[in-house]
């Protein structure tokens, strides 16, 4: 009701005021209200039981095909100008709205019902001093809440205070923006020490002002006055809607914006209605065949006065007319009269025919096999059945990068250890071995607090550690301890790693799952089981890693009292800091790490030095002098950290895989070849969309340049952009330019259009989230717009969920392609509803994305046969059926019009009344439905095979204008056979027993016969596959015809019904003359042999790729599957290290004094025998978002 409600204020013209500036106060509802703030309720539905009906026949009626069919309804009302009942054009466009009324009704009450399943979750609110249980609808702004762990963030809240040292809290992004590692937030100190004390919290009457609500993810300006004083409040201190907190027990929250004003629902973008280009193109062509028609119409109408004039007195004494009607009133009804009977060259069947062809097609992609997703019990689904055929027209791919191209998944895959190179298999000929789920893995029972889940498979490794090597120890208890990692341990032996990114968790466990096991910190200590001893190392220091430094190093005092630096980072940082000693060593690693690199994996590279003592003591001393300046903190620590990470010695490398979904490079591959662009546009840093973007083919060493946009200025983004055009074409236009035309229905709509520039050789761009702020400015768009384009590969990094959005609407309005969105996670939604086809991927994000998808499926190789089959033949079979339907009924609308010339232009019928209803309803339209529904010009194995054979499908080469245009010609010369061939056959013609044929009833029955036969040879040339239901619709379809036609020119229905069906004796006594037989022969040969004979010269002169690669099909067998290689190694200079991707740590967190377990680490025994820790669990990350369904 209230929707309604909202839906009759906006009606109505009532407009809510521009909020300016929310304030509100804490456990205070009725001054709350007064603002008028909305609730926690989210409308994602179009309609509601009071707008349906309106809204609904207001978007039907955009289709200028509907409002043709209800001006022609009107027109058969009038008897004066009628030849036809009202019904057979009402009763059908009644059905037609029906149907599509009820398909629209049901998609939209799926919506309400997911709306109802998420605002009727439960949450614990305090109200008058009492936690009690409410629905999500009904959080108001101003409300206090608790959330536990695992929960998702009812609304965006300032957070108050959590059951964590420093009143912290710990959530994942992964449906804000891609990310699935943590982000913490703190609450103030002075909501902090509320604590979980109800009482304190019902009590508390902090006032906020803040800004209004908005769409920016990674900003939030306002403050808090408590007590009497007023503290900043910034994106630290609020939890968005979204997110789901990790790791934390619970916490309370202040709700700040409520459901649509949430970050969240401000990104999403709005729900719009999406027609494909050829239902558009249809509008353009109805209207010109509409004033074709009126044209017609006004000729004949003209020709029926003249001959009125000229010779319809003759007749009168025959015909007498009605009284006052004379020759001017009479050929103005005779124009209405054409305008109903010659309506059949867009009848209404049409659009009932291609409602029932996307529906088939779409159950074709529910229904396929190769799209179902065994592992999670996931099949392909098309949740809209009207965009089918845009499926084989796209022209750019947005894609998501998160969960969609990758499994949200890090595993350590190699090393380099002092020289020597572990991970790789190799056989008897020194070849590497493809690794599948057969090979053996290594055994890591011997270790009782191993990761079950971690794979490795060379036992060369184990076997080193196990052997004592000094450097192979040294390199896993460097992993044990550089980092800033949080555990945390339940239940005895049962580890829970906090990992700030998911690389830094793959580091830890391998070091865990090799014997060197990081159990527990302090902010002085570090506790590690050493191959089955516990050691604890004293952390003197953590020289925390930030996106100039690339490297992070502790400082640490081993039990004996030894002191170490132990550092990880960039090999081209930690190399430019190593001793001397280690240039040979560092040869032989930068050899392994061009090789983890030309396999797309992520390096870092491993060093240490000792320290000595009363170095680190002073240094230690100008460390906290440093770290306490009020000026120049940051470059006083940034030289001591310079002066201590020298004369490092070299242990060697990591290489850890992002992990690409299966498939995925072979997809990408695939696509390029069908001539379609793919942007990516992800959350995530720069460094790791670029990992990414190597990993899948989409970046290449072979590329002539990347370039990346990173400037920080307006001028500076225009500049680089403008360099990077230069290069890629010197002759390119300095100014974008931008040709204007008109489109659309009556040519109403603006087209703006950006054409390409032809390059060179193969680029790419990288464009930071900050850049891309300025080069969406009105002022640069166009700049970012063409640079982009001349690019083989476009990645934006660090964007918004809007941003997303804005991108692919820049590239809607000025390149006039149709362009298709695919993503995960919530972060991806207002992407997917902007593009013209949005695909949801059912992942690790949750089911935002799908529920607002035109289709999904779970797994992004799926892409591939979704379009170069799908796609393909829908749009391939959409076209053929437009071309044959109009063929066939431009050739039946023609008969009339030559028929005119000899009736006098008196809107009479050339056929049985009989035939004119049944020949778009029974006779025709089976034939072609199952053309549309099962033709295909190569199977799905070739489309795939040839992902060329897509190309035409975005140029509209199928069906277009000018393919239109010569469907009428050849309609014309078709129509000109059917009528005159007869006419000239049965002219002064007589039967066998020399009795006259040529009369009004047997022309009849044998033009519309000639007629169904020549529009079904048609059918066959059309025809690329056959079918045994092809076969029966067809071979059916003329036997109805005949059999219907005996049935209904029989005497027993005349004796029943004389009026209605006069043609008494007709059919048997016309289709028993050899001639009538050799009339439809001869006529089916003069329509047929052109066809044939046009075809045959096109394919010999100009072969399509369609025509090549069908006439390989016929000479060749069936292509296998393509073969699995083990990945090729390339030769690559580039590193793809993870420390490029990490972000700022939680170095000044645990070495924080205030920071101090919950609960305090006993003492155990060791781990290597029969103890009790034998029987330990899985190790369960904290980034891994598979823990919302274990812990429910």
């Amino acid at each position: 009701m209230g929707s309604a409600l909202s839906s009759f204020g906006q009606l109505c013209g009532r407009q809510k005021k521009k909020e300016e500036e929310r304030h509100f106060r804490a456990n205070d509802r009725n001054y709350n209200l007064s603002h008028h703030y909305a609730n926690n309720a989210i409308k994602t539905s179009k309609y509601n039981i009071f707008t349906f009906l309106p809204l609904n026949l207001l978007q039907q009626f955009r289709r200028l095909g509907n409002c043709f069919f209800v001006f022609l309804f009107i027109l058969q009302l009038i008897p004066q100008i009628s030849s036809l009942a009202w019904f057979t054009t009402g009763a059908l466009l009644i059905v037609v709205l029906s149907i599509t009324a009820v398909k629209d009704a049901t998609d939209d009450i799926n919506r309400h019902k997911s709306d109802e399943e998420l605002n009727n979750r439960k949450v614990k609110v305090l109200i008058n001093g009492e936690l009690q249980s409410e629905k999500w609808m009904n959080v108001q702004v101003g409300d206090v809440i608790r959330l536990e762990n695992n929960q998702y963030v009812t609304a965006d809240l300032l957070l108050l205070s959590s059951s964590e040292p420093l009143h912290l809290v710990y959530v994942e992004t992964a449906e804000l923006d891609g990310e699935t590692n943590l982000k913490v937030k703190q609450a103030l100190t002075v909501t902090g020490e509320l604590g979980g004390s109800i009482e304190a919290l019902a009590n508390f009457k902090g006032e906020v002002r803040c800004e209004p609500p908005n769409n920016r993810l990674d900003k939030f300006k306002g403050t808090l006055t408590a007590d009497g004083q007023m503290y900043s409040l910034d994106n630290d201190k609020v939890l968005l809607r979204g997110c789901t907190v990790r790791n934390t027990e619970w916490c309370f929250g202040l709700v700040i914006f409520g459901g649509p004003d949430t970050k969240l629902m401000q990104n999403s973008g709005k729900t719009t209605f999406k027609r494909t280009s050829v239902d558009h193109l249809m509008d353009v062509l109805v209207l010109c065949v509409f004033v074709f028609l009126l044209v017609m119409c006004s000729i004949l109408a003209i020709g029926h006065a003249t001959w009125e004039t000229q010779e319809g007195s003759a007749f009168n004494v025959f015909l007498p007319g009605e009284p006052g009607v004379d020759a001017p009133l009479s050929s103005f009804l005779a124009f209405w009269s054409y305008v109903i009977l010659l309506n059949t060259v867009v009848p209404l069947s049409l659009f009932v025919s291609v409602e029932v062809i996307r529906l088939g097609n779409s159950f074709y992609i529910d229904w396929d096999r190769k799209m179902y997703y065994p592992k999670c019990d996931t099949p392909a689904q098309a949740r809209t059945t009207t965009l089918n055929e845009e499926l084989g027209q796209i022209k750019y791919i947005f894609s998501d990068k998160t969960g969609t191209l990758t499994q949200n998944i890090m595993t350590f895959n190699k090393c380099s250890i002092n020289g020597n190179n572990y991970g790789d298999l190799l056989d008897c000929s020194g070849q590497r071995v493809e690794l599948n789920e057969k090979t053996p893995r290594v055994d890591f029972s011997w270790n009782n607090l191993a990761d079950p889940k971690f794979v490795f498979h060379d036992h060369s490794l184990v076997e080193t550690i196990k052997e004592g090597n000094m450097e192979a120890q040294a390199f896993f208890r460097l992993l044990a301890l550089c980092h800033t990692v949080m555990p945390e341990e339940k239940k005895e032996g049962q580890l829970h790693y906090q990992a700030q990114s998911p690389d830094e968790g793959a580091l830890v466990t391998a070091a865990r799952n090799f014997g060197f096991v990081f159990r527990s910190r302090t902010p002085e200590t570090i506790t590690v089981i050493e191959m089955g001893r516990q050691v604890t190392y004293d952390l003197l220091a953590v020289l925390d890693f930030n996106n100039v430094r690339k490297r992070m190093s502790v400082i640490v005092r081993d039990p004996e009292g030894k002191l170490f630096l132990f550092c990880k980072g960039a090999d081209t940082v930690i190399f430019e800091r190593l001793h001397s000693s280690c240039n040979k060593l560092m040869g032989i690693t930068t050899t392994h790490l061009n090789e983890y690199a030309g396999d797309g994996l992520r390096t870092l590279v491993l060093a240490f030095r000792d320290l000595d003592e009363c170095y680190v003591k002073e240094w230690m001393q100008r460390h906290h002098q440093a770290s306490t300046a009020i000026e120049g903190r940051e470059e006083k620590l940034e030289q001591l950290y310079e002066e201590i990470e020298k004369d490092l010695l070299l242990l060697g490398a990591t290489a850890v895989e992002d992990k690409l979904q299966e498939g995925v490079p072979e997809t990408i591959e695939q696509l390029a070849k069908a001539d379609i662009k793919m942007w990516v546009l992800t959350g995530d840093k720069q460094e790791t969309a670029e990992n990414i973007g190597y990993s899948c083919n989409m970046l290449r060493e072979e590329m002539k340049e990347v370039f990346v946009v990173s400037a920080n200025t307006s001028e500076g983004v225009k500049e680089e952009l403008r360099s990077a055009r230069r290069k890629m074409c010197p002759t390119a236009a300095e100014e974008p330019t931008v040709t204007k035309a008109r489109a659309g229905l009556l040519w109403l709509r603006k087209t703006e259009t950006v054409p390409d520039d032809k390059v060179d050789g193969e680029y790419a761009l990288v464009i930071n989230g900050h850049s891309l702020d300025f080069a969406l400015e009105k002022v640069l768009e166009l700049e970012l717009l063409m640079t982009a384009c001349m690019c083989q590969t476009v990645i934006c990094c660090r964007v918004t969920p809007l941003q997303k959005a804005q991108v692919v609407e820049l590239v809607k309005k000025y390149k006039q392609a149709v362009t298709l969105a695919i993503g995960d996670g919530a972060n991806d939604v207002s992407m997917i509803k902007a593009a013209h086809i949005g695909v949801g991927i059912s992942g690790q994000e949750g089911m935002q994305a799908v529920l607002s998808s035109d289709y999904s499926f779970a797994q992004f190789r799926y892409l591939q046969r979704l379009l170069l089959v799908h796609g393909r033949w829908s749009y391939l079979r959409m076209c053929k059926f437009l071309h044959y339907f109009f063929y066939k009924n431009f050739t039946f609308t023609f008969v009339h019009v030559w028929y005119a010339f000899f009736c006098g232009f008196s809107a009479q019928t050339v056929y049985d009344q009989w035939f004119v209803s049944m020949y778009n309803v029974l006779y025709t339209v089976l034939p072609v439905v199952g053309m549309s529904l099962f033709d295909q010009d190569v199977n799905d194995r070739w489309s795939s095979q040839y992902p060329q054979l897509y190309a035409p499908g975005p140029l509209n080469l199928y069906f277009n204008k000018k393919s239109f245009m010569r469907c009428m010609i050849h309609s014309c010369f078709s129509s000109l056979v059917v009528f005159f061939i007869p006419w000239a056959a049965m002219h002064d013609t007589v039967r066998d027993d020399g009795k006259d044929i040529a009369d009004y009833q047997s022309f009849a029955l044998l033009v519309q016969t000639c007629l169904l036969v020549v529009v079904n040879i048609q059918l066959c040339l059309d025809t690329y596959y056959w079918t045994a239901v092809n076969q029966f619709f067809m071979w059916g379809s003329l036997a109805i015809y005949f059999l219907t036609t005996f049935a209904m020119h029989s005497n027993d229905m005349f004796f029943i019904f004389a009026s209605v069906f006069p043609f008494i004796g007709t059919a048997r006594s016309s289709l028993n003359q050899p001639s009538v037989w050799l009339t439809i022969f001869l006529t089916c040969l003069l329509c047929g042999l052109p066809v044939v004979a046009f075809r045959f010269m096109i394919i010999q002169l100009r072969p399509t790729i369609n025509d090549k690669v069908r006439l390989k099909v016929r000479k060749e067998a069936l292509p296998a599957p393509a073969p699995r290689h083990p990945p090729a190694r390339r030769s690559s200079t580039r590193r793809s290290s993870y420390a490029f991707s990490h972000a700022e740590g939680y170095g000044d967190l645990v070495t924080s004094r205030k920071f101090l377990p919950r609960c305090p680490v006993k003492s155990r025994p060791a781990l290597f025998n029969n103890s009790p820790l034998a029987q330990n669990r899985p190790q369960l990350y904290r980034t891994v978002t598979e823990e919302t369904r274990t812990s429910a």
